[in-house]
């Protein structure tokens, strides 16, 4: 499974951005999709996930209220529409496929590439 970020840029604090990530295979709508970001310098934290019935998605606290993740199955993509950033969201924004393969009962882990949001004060 490839998974394809996009949609990163430099923004200034207040402004907003949506970011894409587009999924290779034939059953994206079984995968639980998730964004993570990594500033420099720290580690990598969870951001957001939506699960595979795109219900409860879920937040890290500090995106609360200010990001919103969904997906669109017929397009193997899942968004991440990010208003009101803030400087502390600077990071590489990277998101992840939770795939269950055929037959077992563990789910795999899948990274893409990351896409770098720059929000200058």
């Amino acid at each position: 499974v490839q998974l394809q970020a996009s949609g990163g840029g430099l923004v200034q604090a207040g402004d907003s951005l949506r970011l894409s990530c587009k999924a290779s295979g034939r059953t994206f709508s079984t995968y639980v999709m998730a964004w993570f970001r990594q500033a420099p310098g720290k580690e990598r934290e969870f951001v957001a996930r939506i699960n595979r019935g795109a219900s409860d998605p879920y937040y890290e606290d500090s995106v609360k209220g200010r990001f919103t993740i969904s997906r669109e199955n017929d397009k193997n993509t899942v968004y991440l529409q990010m208003n009101n950033l803030k400087p502390d969201d600077a990071a590489a924004y990277y998101c992840k496929a939770h795939i269950l393969p055929p037959g077992t009962n563990v789910f795999r882990p899948y990274w893409g590439q990351g896409t770098l949001v720059t929000v200058s004060s």
